[in-house]
């Protein structure tokens, strides 16, 4: 096992060094709404991860929030902030030290990377409407994902021998069915909030493309 937690952490660091941002470390210290709205987001993402369910132990399921958190911020600053719920799950004895940089790279970096290869997919294929942007980039993007994270996930429990396969498949991606749902309506509608009330905190949103009159 401490060979997979080696490289789990091994993928972690180097997308957080991949990840850095010397604009938005720059914004961080001069704008104090922007530094508000970062920490609010590392502690709405703490609390999705830290409830969690399953049916057998060790193979536990929770939301993940990383598409929404990915569309407001980018793929390299949502890495970054996952730090901070990182950070409190290990302090609050939710999560071993060592598992940390696995845990991270399967449920940070890699949903932050899909749900933003998806986002610009549909920026680039479809029509840039508000309703294309919730249904797509929003919903149906936190559902793919999150079905993305369980499948590998499962991979990861099954190659590793934790699990049996039959276990896998019967205790946690059965769950897939259930989850897939209200992930996709959780993202969704803090999107379609965010849209409407805070535009100029979804760094992938552009009102003049979005809300042209002419679409």
């Amino acid at each position: 096992m401490i060979y997979w937690q080696v490289f789990g952490w091994t993928c972690f660091l180097v997308s957080l060094w991949l990840c850095r941002s010397p604009l938005g470390w720059q914004k961080m210290r001069t704008e104090k709404d922007y530094q508000h709205l970062v920490f609010a987001s590392g502690i709405i993402l703490f609390c999705l991860w830290a409830l969690k369910a399953g049916i057998s132990e060790g193979l536990d399921i929770h939301f993940l929030g990383m598409t929404v958190l990915t569309l407001c911020h980018g793929p390299r600053i949502a890495i970054w902030i996952s730090v901070i719920p990182l950070t409190l799950m290990v302090g609050f004895g939710l999560l071993p030290f060592a598992d940390v940089g696995l845990y991270a790279f399967t449920t940070a970096v890699l949903p932050a990377l899909v749900s933003y290869a998806v986002f610009l997919l549909s920026y680039r294929y479809l029509s840039h409407h508000l309703f294309i942007y919730i249904f797509i980039a929003g919903f149906l993007n936190a559902a793919f994902t999150i079905v993305f994270h369980l499948c590998t996930v499962s991979t990861g429990y099954w190659v590793s021998g934790l699990h049996g396969w039959e276990t896998i498949l019967d205790n946690y991606l059965t769950l897939a069915l259930l989850i897939w749902f209200p992930e996709g309506l959780l993202n969704g509608m803090a999107v379609t909030l965010l849209a409407v009330y805070r535009p100029h905190w979804l760094r992938t949103f552009y009102d003049r493309e979005y809300l042209s009159p002419d679409r």
